[in-house]
């Protein structure tokens, strides 16, 4: 019997029994979907995620001091040790072009003509170049110095009339304070600008640490943050520690730094730093990373003196953070697959025990095949075909419901769709060594069949 023969014949006793067949596939179909549809979401989050590091923050380091054994993301645990002192010392550093600090600060509103926006974890201090230029849809970065700030649309659209460049914004702070600012610039988009502020869009208002937590820190900013009492925010990123450590009432936090109405600019201690390297090149970034944790550890630094033996300074790029990111997925992928294969595995189940009936049902068949001469291994490939065929048509179904499944969720969650494309072959793999291993026993024990017996069978 010819290949294509047996082909065929498998093929119209699939099509005699369409139902059967259809729920024998069902747990092919979908264990093959789950895992097409979830390496498709994680390939796609992974490209968006690196799509939004330009080549300016590929050169910036990350750095906090927490404990190690902390689980979670970025400031996760993060204590505010790094000084004002900390960051202009690390900026004259010949392997370092530029550091400054990062603080997100507890706010109870925004006000702009009148009209009051509710906001508990807006606020950001940090340097200028946190604003990179190319983030910014119009107006420029804000200077050190100047009473200036940086919004993105969540903010500038929140308001009856839409915030624009050189409009005054006031901020309400924890504890009644008041502060304005000139909005210079606003930036394309509302998710966040750095991995400390993570992924989700949010409202920000960003603005230059001198003067609005390295001054104000130490008089009004400072108490206010003591008195808020529920951090800055929920978001799970460490911001609610910048409350209960680095914005603290007048008796001080447990590293002993007094923070009362007579200290100065120097006093101020950022929850996180950011250190730029010359350069994206590998071996710029481990210098000025070597630089910055050899001189924020040693006794010459304001940090050095606070750190205890429960904390240590971690520097990381996004690139680095990404891989955490990625590891995550991986586990997470991996569980998918498990599951795939408990799915796989009764799919396969099915395709033999329908197999099984199928050789009861055609023993006569099998009889008069064998009586007018065809062998074996003929009866084995035409029985063996039509498993191979089920698992094939179970692997494309799933392939295709996996990729529109992973195409709609892409859409929803607003990433560039990526298809990976490896999996759709190795999917088509597996649904023909599911085939074969779920048709090889059914087959074998058709082949067998006596012919006498399957003629005489009813």
């Amino acid at each position: 019997m010819r290949p294509h023969e047996s082909l065929r014949l498998a093929w119209r006793s699939i099509r005699g029994h369409k139902l059967r067949s259809a729920l024998t596939t069902l747990g092919i179909v979908i264990g093959i979907a789950a895992v097409i549809a979830f390496v498709t979401l994680g390939a796609s989050l992974q490209a968006g995620i690196i799509g939004d590091i330009s080549p300016d923050d590929q050169r910036n380091s990350y750095g906090w001091a927490a404990d190690p054994d902390t689980e979670g993301g970025p400031l996760a645990g993060a204590q505010p040790v790094f000084s004002q002192t900390d960051v202009e010392r690390l900026s004259d550093d010949e392997d370092i072009d530029a550091a400054y600090g990062y603080m997100p600060l507890s706010t109870q509103a925004l006000v702009y003509e009148g009209d009051i926006s509710p906001q508990s974890d807006a606020l950001v201090a940090a340097g200028p170049t946190y604003i990179r230029e190319n983030t910014l849809d119009e107006g420029r970065q804000f200077e050190q110095g100047e009473r200036e700030a940086v919004v993105n649309p969540a903010v500038a659209g929140q308001f009856e009339e839409d915030l624009e460049v050189g409009d005054e914004l006031t901020i309400a702070l924890q504890g009644g304070q008041q502060t304005d600012v000139t909005v210079v610039g606003i930036t394309e988009s509302s998710e966040g600008l750095s991995p400390f502020e993570g992924f989700e869009p949010s409202p920000r208002v960003y603005v230059p640490t001198d003067p609005y937590y390295t001054e104000d820190a130490a008089g009004a900013l400072l108490g206010a943050g003591g008195e808020g009492g529920d951090g800055t925010g929920d978001d799970g990123n460490g911001e609610d520690e910048a409350d209960e450590n680095g914005t603290g009432d007048g008796d001080g936090d447990e590293n002993g730094s007094e923070t009362d109405d007579s200290a100065g600019p120097d006093d101020a201690l950022f929850l996180a730093i950011i250190v730029e390297a010359e350069s994206a090149d590998d071996e710029d970034i481990d210098r000025a990373q070597e630089s910055a944790i050899a001189y924020l550890e040693s006794d010459e630094s304001d940090a050095g003196e606070l750190l205890s033996d429960d904390l240590e300074i971690t520097l990381q790029t996004s690139a680095e953070l990404l891989q955490q990111l990625e590891d995550v997925l991986d586990l997470l992928q991996n569980f998918i697959v498990g599951i795939a294969a408990i799915s796989l595995l009764v799919g396969s189940i099915g395709i033999a025990n329908i197999m099984l009936v199928s050789v009861t049902e055609r023993t006569r068949e099998i009889g008069i095949m064998k009586a007018v001469g065809a062998q074996n291994r003929e009866v084995l490939g035409l029985f063996l075909a039509e498993s191979v065929i089920l698992g094939i048509v179970g692997a494309i179904l799933g392939t295709l419901l996996g990729l529109a499944a992973g195409y709609l969720g892409a859409w929803y969650i607003d990433l560039p769709l990526v298809y990976p494309y490896e999996y759709v072959a190795l999917a088509i793999a597996v649904g023909v060594l599911v085939g074969i291993a779920a048709g090889l026993y059914p087959a074998w024990r058709a082949a067998r069949t006596d012919p006498i017996d399957a003629l005489r069978y009813e």
